[in-house]
């Protein structure tokens, strides 16, 4: 089914429709139930809540235990501070526990419509799957709605198996549930007739998380700040659908190109990749030959003559599927990383028959990987297992919005069923994913009193303090997202250490030219080294320990409160969000946030991304991606074209973008291109290590069909 404007309004209609019902819903629950009123911010004792049974007494006392949690990092200065950070926090829960609801609904009833799941959400108390369930259940569970209340609880619990992120019923977004007529109308906008069929369709989730927060929302966003003011409003104000095209356009030319150079140009993908530009006359070198001394008669040729010249790419080694990591810093509901799925199922397929041919030693690899045909029985097995590796080892994503993280998870997933399905592979045979690479940015958690409690058991104590330092760093990881370099910050912080200990040890030894109680007063410094040990084997392995020490609370934090667990559980997210941003990536693919990026934000853009900083956020989004590429990796991105003309990004035009990387390919989309946003667009490619000779580098002019100037740019 077409997604037209007819379908999309319809569709942003539903959403809208089932937020407002769930969000005032949740927001009775909270005022009537549990004695938290988001609207004044008081806080009702726990011990006058006589009247809850001990389930919703100890769900009270989670919800306390959360607004607590996320207090600690708000401003509660003053009465009138604290009041308004009450407020904000409730109004958060609600939020959150609004769409995680209607994205797990949502998200059974697409794997219903996808044969993954027996009838549960279609025909609600009439699906087959509960008639089934109350059969069995008989009256034990009580009625009909308490009875399908329980039966949904367990189809949750079973896909929490894989989607924890989205289905874990205990994660302090998703503990509400709706009452009977609350979901009982949320289930008839589900299974309205007039979004039936896009329940099928790969797109739909994409818009539900687009769609949350109206158009009307951003309008009133902008209207009251030319900048966002908050995390949320720089997420919501740059929620915009990308069309097909341009994540074609991009992806096709930059894990497509990479994989294409690797084979020399001997790939199906260069038939089945519709938008992947090549030349007329391509001549792919050797490894360690050199591009040939050409003439210069380029001033002589016409346009047309240029482009049927030779070009000579550069060598590329031959990667292991497994090694060849893509990463969207922006990646909303995962647009990119879903078609990049149908590319990397056709790579590794391919690499199979590479390696069949040319022997284990056709293709580089990290040391810890087996060649293909040692690590499978057969081509079959290995198939079946492709959908597995590609969401553990090749996609990655990062974003500041927790739903983009469930909803792009989600999409992942279901992509990942549906090759599944396609090879007839049934359930119980599918490989378990044990992990993926969607992380949300967000800082750590912000309990002094659990930080202090950690890190004061580590030893040696410049340990503890190194990580307290890092926890520092990331209080801006909500606000700037990937652009944070906190793998830099890491490394800066242990030099730092290091060299108040060189001085340290400097001192020591000129305290003993001294009489006992003569020398001089040494300097104080944050860090102490009374009992690291004088070798120096620790500032060798100091990186590493320190994130294994990050690592390790996130795994093994203790679990005796609810509090205490969301502690755990936000390490364990900054944890991943760092883990991320330490890798490098052969493909980085985005449509970052248009415009001025958060006030708050402003100063450490600046000082990080000298040139680009705050002005044309989606500028220092590139810069970004040059510092985690691989050398010769390929930047995909569709932004602002004002770019490559502001002045006060000159600096960033001649030190990044033509100084550091090579713009292969660029095409201007101009307006109307990204929903209802006004900005004139671009889509361009480029890459990190410079060419003698780009693939092809031209300016297409504004269309009434964006999609023409893409197909007339790889027609070149």
């Amino acid at each position: 089914m077409a997604f037209d404007q007819t379908t999309r309004n319809r569709l942003a209609r539903f959403v809208s429709d089932t937020r407002s019902l769930l969000a005032e819903e949740f927001t009775r629950q909270l005022q009537n139930d549990y004695g938290l009123d988001p609207n004044s911010g008081d806080v009702t004792d726990l011990a006058r809540l006589e009247h809850l049974d001990d389930a919703r007494r100890e769900t009270a006392r989670l919800l306390r235990d959360t607004m607590e949690h996320y207090l600690a990092s708000a401003d509660t200065a003053t009465p009138a501070k604290a009041k308004k950070a009450r407020q904000d926090v409730l109004d958060r829960i609600v939020r959150e526990q609004a769409f995680t609801i209607l994205n797990r609904l949502c998200a059974l009833r697409m794997a219903e419509a996808r044969g993954l799941l027996i009838e549960s959400i279609a025909k609600g108390y009439q699906s087959k799957g509960f008639q089934l369930y109350q059969r069995l259940a008989g009256t034990a569970l009580g009625e009909t709605g308490a009875c399908y209340r329980l039966f949904i609880f367990s189809v949750f619990d079973e896909f929490a198996a894989d989607l924890p992120v989205l289905f874990d019923r205990f994660s302090p977004q998703g503990r509400l549930f709706p009452r009977e007529a609350a979901l009982l109308s949320v289930l008839q906008e589900i299974n309205h007739s007039d979004i039936d069929p896009l329940w099928a369709e790969d797109e739909t989730i994409g818009c539900i998380y687009q769609y949350f927060n109206s158009v009307e929302e951003r309008r009133q966003m902008r209207a009251a700040s030319q900048a966002p003011r908050n995390s949320r409003e720089l997420a919501v104000r740059n929620q915009f659908f990308t069309p097909r095209y341009v994540v074609e356009f991009l992806t096709d030319n930059t894990l497509g190109r990479i994989w294409y150079e690797m084979t020399k140009g001997e790939s199906s993908l260069k038939e089945s990749c519709r938008y992947l530009v090549r030349r007329p006359t391509e001549i792919f070198l050797s490894e360690g030959e050199a591009v040939p001394d050409q003439d210069d008669t380029g001033e002589d040729l016409s346009q047309e003559e240029l482009l049927k010249q030779p070009v000579h790419i550069l060598h590329r080694p031959l990667k292991d599927p497994r090694d060849i990591k893509m990463l969207d810093p922006a990646c909303g509901s995962m647009h990119f990383g879903l078609y990049a799925f149908d590319l990397f199922e056709r790579i590794y397929e391919e690499a199979w028959e590479i390696e069949a041919q040319r022997g284990a030693d056709g293709f580089a690899r990290t040391e810890e990987l087996k060649p293909l045909h040692e690590s499978y029985t057969d081509k079959d097995a290995f198939l079946r297992d492709v959908p597995r590796l590609i969401i553990e080892r090749n996609i990655h994503g990062i974003d500041i919005d927790p739903r983009a993280v469930q909803i792009a998870g989600l999409s992942l997933w279901l992509r990942a069923q549906r090759s599944w399905q396609a090879q007839s592979v049934k359930a119980l045979d599918r490989p378990q994913i044990h992990r993926s690479n969607i992380v949300c940015a967000e800082p750590m958690p912000g309990e002094a009193d659990m930080l202090e409690e950690f890190t004061e058991q580590l030893r040696p104590k410049v340990l503890g303090q190194l990580v307290k330092i890092i926890f520092e760093k990331m209080k801006l990881a909500g606000e700037v997202g990937s652009l944070l370099k906190i793998e830099e910050n890491i490394k800066d912080a242990i030099a730092d250490a290091h060299k108040a200990y060189q001085e340290f040890i400097l001192q020591q030894k000129k305290k003993m030219e001294f009489l006992p109680g003569m020398a001089p007063e040494r300097e104080t410094t944050f860090f102490d080294f009374a009992d690291l040990p004088k070798e120096e084997d620790f500032w060798h392995t100091a990186e590493q320990r320190v994130i294994d020490t990050l690592r390790d609370y996130a795994e093994t934090a203790a679990a005796d409160s609810f509090q205490r667990r969301l502690f755990a559980a936000d390490a364990a997210r900054g944890f991943a969000f760092i883990d991320i941003c330490r890798k490098r990536y052969e493909a980085v693919v985005m449509n970052p946030p248009f415009g001025v990026g958060l006030k708050t934000a402003e100063k450490y853009l600046k000082i990080e991304y000298p040139g680009s900083g705050n002005d044309e956020v989606c500028a220092s989004f590139y810069s970004r991606a040059l510092d985690i590429l691989e050398p010769g990796g390929r930047i995909g991105e569709i932004s602002s074209r004002t770019c490559f003309f502001l002045p006060t990004l000159a600096e960033w035009r001649i030190n990044i973008l033509f100084e550091s990387s090579s713009l292969m390919e660029f095409v201007d989309l101009g307006i109307n291109v990204l929903d209802d946003a006004v900005n004139e667009t671009a889509a361009y490619v480029s890459e990190k290590s410079l060419r003698a000779v780009p693939s092809v580098f031209g300016m297409f002019h504004r269309s009434s069909d964006k999609a023409d100037s893409v197909n007339s740019l790889t027609k070149l």
